[in-house]
């Protein structure tokens, strides 16, 4: 099974998510065998998008979640409390969490333990910054991030890992080649690969790379980003991420 996700950012309301979420149910789902679709919108939308997209086989997730399951922590989400508002997936270790809201490898460890314990999926995102990258420390950045992130957890099987260069994220990202990812996803696949439920990338995925990026030893889904941020685009994704799969069957 390939995963292919989006999420939302701090972006749409219940109007828009109404709009996305027809738009995506009006394409043509056969596309998408061999594919599970999932969409994080923001927290106050997790119910709406999934009572829309639960039926038709989308699973629904939310953007973060606190360690605690519940107490004095203002402004935060528990894990509980996402799951009752719909969520089966958590997304956590974003590196915009981890530059402006101090996510640390630490409380990483502790979300993917609280998330599991409620029996959700914890998408872990990791990634280094260009500095990393043309230094040649890709691969010892980022293994060190899912060591952090996996310590001290037992089963890993339902754990979604998100490789999200910094480099290749956002407006000013810059669009990766096979060659920049390969010894990452060889890194990931020969360390991960028999732990954990799927290793996705994420970062400048467009309809012109997704099936090539698809292709690369060791992907098993995508994360996208402002490529999936209409329903029509993502349905996009979604057909030609099928394509691809079906053909590499």
């Amino acid at each position: 099974m390939y995963w292919v996700g989006t999420s939302w950012k701090m972006n749409g309301d219940a109007a828009s998510a109404r709009e996305y979420c027809a738009a995506l149910l009006a394409a043509d789902r056969s596309a998408w065998e061999g594919l599970q679709p999932f969409v994080i919108p923001p927290a106050t939308l997790i119910s709406a998008v999934r009572a829309a997209l639960g039926p038709a086989g989308v699973l629904v997730g939310a953007q973060n979640a606190h360690w605690e399951d519940k107490g004095a922590w203002t402004g935060e989400l528990s894990v509980p409390q996402v799951a009752d508002a719909g969520a089966q997936i958590v997304e956590i270790g974003h590196s915009e969490r981890r530059e402006y809201f101090n996510e640390t490898d630490e409380t990483v460890n502790l979300k993917v333990k609280a998330i599991l314990a409620h029996d959700l999926r914890p998408l872990v995102c990791v990634g280094e910054d260009r500095s990393v990258f043309e230094a040649g420390g890709s691969v010892e950045h980022v293994c060190a991030q899912v060591d952090a992130a996996l310590r001290g957890v037992d089963d890993t099987s339902t754990i979604l890992l998100a490789y999200e260069p910094i480099w290749a994220i956002g407006e000013k990202g810059r669009e990766p080649m096979p060659g920049d990812l390969e010894k990452v996803f060889d890194a990931l696949q020969g360390r991960y690969g028999d732990r954990v439920e799927a290793t996705l990338y994420g970062g400048s995925v467009n309809p012109g790379n997704a099936a090539r990026l698809l292709g690369i030893p060791g992907v098993s889904g995508l994360f996208v980003g402002r490529s999936a941020w209409s329903g029509e685009g993502y349905a996009e994704i979604l057909r030609l991420a099928g394509g691809a799969v079906g053909a590499f069957a």
